[in-house]
């Protein structure tokens, strides 16, 4: 991905190596460009402004041959379905609620298909992004859900969120990976059997 370079990805390995060295918690990272496609609300709107053109047309008095509209209502169709796929527009359009539903989903469904709910003592912890929505995530697995709130990581979450919105993704994963560390060696200290069960590198969907 564009907006992370090789050196983010080693610091950001390096990061979760020295998290794991403290606590028993399992990390994972995941980055996605966007959690949906989200064709439908640009289809839409490119849809509306083509069915609005002739209307638009009569009412300034512009009048033109059947065919030549035809072909200014799928020409008018193209530019804005083109246009709003344009991400920063895209955003502008899709309901944020629908963005936030859209990237929690996914990072559930990441959660489990990369197997933190397996981990030997249920420690697995996610930090998930999705780009284009600027969502944030942190998810655990029902271990350390027992000892440690939402609330704990809500600062965390925080100022992660704060680094995706100013495109400094790869230095918000490090300094949250290094507080989640710091937070969960005084639940969860690593103890002296303990295997690395996860990946340590940036996954990039």
């Amino acid at each position: 991905m564009a907006f992370l370079t090789d050196a983010d990805r080693q610091r950001i390995r390096e990061a979760i190596r020295a998290a794991e060295h403290r606590t028993s918690g399992e990390f994972v990272t995941v980055v996605a460009r966007a959690s949906d496609s989200y064709l439908a609300t640009p289809i839409l709107f490119a849809a509306t402004a083509a069915l609005v053109l002739p209307a638009i047309a009569w009412l300034i008095g512009f009048r033109q041959h059947p065919a030549e509209l035809y072909l200014a209502q799928i020409a008018s169709f193209i530019v804005v379905l083109l246009l709003l796929l344009w991400p920063p527009l895209t955003r502008l359009v899709v309901p944020r609620r629908v963005q936030r539903h859209r990237a929690h989903r996914l990072a559930r469904e990441m959660f489990h298909i990369r197997g933190l709910h397996r981990t030997r003592e249920g420690t697995g912890v996610m930090l998930f992004v999705s780009v284009l929505e600027h969502h944030v995530e942190i998810i655990a697995d029902h271990g350390i859900n027992a000892k440690v709130g939402p609330e704990d990581w809500r600062q965390i979450v925080d100022r992660f969120t704060s680094a995706v919105r100013q495109g400094q993704i790869g230095d918000g994963f490090v300094a949250a990976i290094g507080s989640c560390g710091e937070l969960l060696s005084r639940h969860f200290p690593r103890a002296a059997d303990d295997r690395n069960e996860l990946p340590d590198h940036l996954i990039e969907l």
